[in-house]
């Protein structure tokens, strides 16, 4: 697309952004932020053209949803690295653009992954329950005694970039490094030889202390932290998730951590938030953080001006580095 020099993209924005952001796309853009709870009904009722649509993961872009836009509508911008909500067929078939946000939540995300894996391991839920209940009768040396991350072993499922920041945090802690990809790091890569490779996600469970999905979720890994998974771990196993809630059979989970199979998990996404499983809200072994990995200034910042730039980029004919399709 080229767009007249002068003109500015009109863009719908149907998600809620912090006002950093919102000060920057009104200064790129024709922009309107859309307040309705149906956001998309508004934009199909509007009396304006917009060329542009920018949402968010709330949002469902199925092949229907997708049908039914305005045809003014050009592009598809998610405030957002994934992409499990957009069926990007069903775009590509339309002539749509679609423009995305990676790189630059990566640390942000990672960062979150030490919280959760610190957060089971010296038992946050129980400490901070403890102090707000005014039930703390004072330091002891048999008080919630958790255990320190250095020394023991890092399994990553999913060695991407938010897993090898993961792991390069992690070693500064003074954790060994194990993985598990569809294919063994490259020569170049920065943990090349540091990092030990394991084939499966069930050779990976069995020989690690703290268990990270960082993985897409796909066909493949739908569910694939489910009961036989968990039978391989070890009894004092942390599980942190900070990927996608499908990843994990919750019953399966939920039952290991209530029979005390493994040490306990640190969550911040679950499948079908935010109603997630209530089985979760009375155990003290879980850390649960409502999907904030990504929470950040600097990160929300980094996410607003990727778009913006992407979009500009194709308004002007040029490639996005940020553009799927």
């Amino acid at each position: 697309m080229t767009q007249e020099p002068g003109d500015r993209l009109a863009v719908f924005v149907a998600v809620e952004l912090i006002e950093p952001v919102r000060r920057e796309l009104e200064a790129a853009f024709d922009v309107v932020f859309s307040s309705d709870p149906e956001p998309l009904r508004a934009l199909r009722e509007s009396d304006r053209d917009f060329d542009v649509l920018l949402f968010a993961l709330e949002t469902s872009m199925d092949a229907r949803t997708i049908e039914s836009l305005p045809p003014g509508i050009r592009a598809l911008a998610t405030y957002s690295v994934g992409t499990d909500h957009i069926d990007l067929e069903a775009a590509r078939r339309r002539g749509l653009a679609v423009f995305h946000t990676p790189g630059v939540l990566a640390d942000s995300v990672a960062e979150n992954a030490i919280f959760l894996m610190l957060g089971v391991a010296r038992r946050a839920t129980e400490s901070i329950d403890l102090i707000r209940s005014r039930a703390w009768s004072g330091w002891s040396p048999t008080q919630l005694v958790g255990l320190q991350l250095s020394g023991r072993r890092l399994g990553i499922l999913g060695m991407g970039d938010i897993g090898s920041r993961v792991a390069h945090r992690a070693r500064a802690l003074g954790m060994t490094i194990f993985y598990s990809n569809r294919r063994p790091l490259p020569p170049d890569h920065a943990l090349f030889g540091t990092a030990q490779f394991c084939a499966t996600a069930e050779e990976l469970i069995a020989d690690v202390d703290v268990f990270l999905l960082a993985c897409p979720s796909t066909g493949e890994t739908r569910g694939i932290v489910d009961a036989s998974l968990l039978s391989r771990a070890r009894s004092d196993l942390i599980l942190v998730n900070i990927a996608r809630g499908d990843l994990v059979v919750d019953a399966a989970l939920i039952d290991a951590l209530r029979a005390g199979r493994i040490r306990g998990a640190g969550l911040d996404v679950f499948a079908g938030e935010p109603d997630l499983d209530p089985g979760y809200f009375d155990l003290p072994n879980v850390f649960m953080l409502p999907h904030i990995g990504s929470s950040t200034l600097e990160a929300r910042l980094g996410m607003g001006r990727i778009l913006i730039e992407g979009l500009d980029a194709w308004a002007s004919g040029k490639t996005a580095p940020n553009r799927l399709v």
